[in-house]
């Protein structure tokens, strides 16, 4: 079963970075949907994504924080 290759960056700051981006770009993409599910009138879809891009939204807030506070202590 191939996967994704492994990756060249073996840095944590890197892996924080990557999955901030993702989460982001999910929650900015999930806005779309939760709209095509309430022009669609489907209400219970709609309500499940919209939980789904809160929590990526989270997820993002936390990755910014915790990335300024690592950047912050690398830098002195």
């Amino acid at each position: 079963m191939a996967g994704e290759p492994e990756s060249p960056v073996k840095d944590k700051n890197y892996n924080l970075i990557t999955v901030l981006q993702l989460s982001l770009h999910h929650a900015w993409m999930l806005d779309q949907y939760v709209k095509d599910a309430e022009s669609q009138g489907d209400d219970e879809l709609a309500k499940w994504l919209h939980r789904i891009q809160d929590n990526n939204l989270k997820a993002g807030e936390q990755g910014k924080q915790m990335l300024l506070k690592r950047l912050q202590y690398e830098n002195g």
